[in-house]
């Protein structure tokens, strides 16, 4: 239990109400989902929503039963009492970071900017941030600044409706049939197929894992554990989830990014938490090889050839190549790998202000 992360809990419940049902479909705000979420990364110890309740009278119940201290923030002069909501908020947030040494995570549920300096001072105290709104209605500002940020229409057990569902088949419109008066020919529409938000690719997230685990490498030397990757990706992007790629867990995503030789998974200092490391062959040296194979076909033409340009006749060798798979963050800095396993020379060229590269005699 000393291992837990304790957290504290603020939610501008206002701003996620109106987001929600705004947003989503007049879908009521549930907040059973968000603290499923949280009871996955520790121990809440303090709840607390910030409103004008008369205006959200019936959610009342819904929240008590939560056990989240409702705190009153009666109606004014329109932005003066969202200012006054919002201060109070920022102040009891402070006020307890100085407070309660033991907490190490402050759960911050809104999708207004004016919040992101909270996160910045917070996290300046050694906090924890981690960002909750709804995705339509949450500032561009606000989840960069944060550890991580969780969108509500994203979480487990938020129920949409069909139009607006994450992965649903958006509901047609219903027209009325026209009446005619005399019978005419009815052209029968093609069949649609199921428009759905398409998944994110998964391709995409192959070459993030695998720049993430070389600059990893590349900068600490050390052993790159799952935990560390998932804290670095997070970092990079703090709305990265593996669910949104269809996997249930990130040692799922692992698993299968290793089987398509991304990466290799080895038993690490904990258990349930293996060892990330790109492989040291395979696809590496036959991507040199690839290189090499189009270079000395090039330049038995045309002498030695330019890097502009190289990279599009290796994908029409090669359609599926990419450096990025590989770790390298550019086509040179393949090149300049590739050269210096021996496999191509390359040296820079004034003249042709340009890199040039020869497949070696030897």
């Amino acid at each position: 239990m000393d291992q837990e992360d304790r957290i504290a809990l603020f939610l501008d419940y206002e701003n996620l109400a109106l987001g929600a049902r705004d947003h989503l479909g007049g879908v009521a705000f549930d907040f059973r989902p968000i603290a499923d979420a949280l009871a996955e990364r520790g121990r809440v110890v303090v709840r607390r929503a910030y409103a004008d309740w008369s205006y959200f009278d019936e959610d009342r119940r819904m929240l008590t039963r939560s056990h989240v201290e409702l705190i009153e923030i009666p109606q004014r002069m329109g932005a003066s009492r969202k200012n006054a909501a919002d201060i109070k908020m920022a102040v009891d947030a402070i006020e307890l970071a100085f407070e309660r040494d033991y907490i190490s995570t402050f759960v911050i549920c809104t999708g207004d900017s004016d919040f992101t300096p909270l996160v910045h001072k917070l996290r300046e105290l050694n906090k924890q941030v981690i960002g909750v709104g709804v995705e339509n209605s949450t500032s561009a500002l606000l989840p960069p600044a944060c550890d991580e940020f969780l969108y509500y229409d994203r979480l487990e057990g938020v129920d949409l409706p069909p139009s607006r569902g994450r992965r649903g088949r958006p509901a047609r419109a219903i027209r009325p049939e026209p009446q005619q008066v005399e019978p005419v020919e009815q052209v029968e529409p093609e069949p649609q197929p199921a428009v759905e938000e398409p998944a994110r690719d998964v391709e995409t997230l192959a070459v993030l894992v695998a720049q993430t685990v070389a600059g990893l490498q590349g900068s600490s030397g050390g052993e790159v554990t799952a935990s560390r990757l998932k804290r670095t990706l997070l970092r990079k992007d703090p709305t990265f989830s593996e669910s949104d790629y269809g996997f249930r867990t990130f040692g799922e995503l692992l698993r299968h990014l290793a089987a398509h030789n991304v990466i290799e998974l080895a038993e690490g200092p904990a258990k349930g938490d293996p060892e990330v490391s790109l492989p040291e062959h395979g696809d590496r040296e036959v991507a040199f090889a690839l290189l090499r194979s189009v270079v000395q076909d090039l330049s038995g033409r045309n002498g030695e050839v330019a890097l502009s340009g190289l990279k599009n006749q290796l994908r029409r060798a090669r359609p599926d190549f990419s450096e990025k798979k590989l770790g390298y963050r550019s086509f040179l800095q393949f090149c300049k790998a590739a050269a210096t396993a021996r496999a191509v020379d390359l040296h820079w060229s004034a003249e042709a202000d340009d890199y040039l590269l020869t497949a070696p005699t030897s």
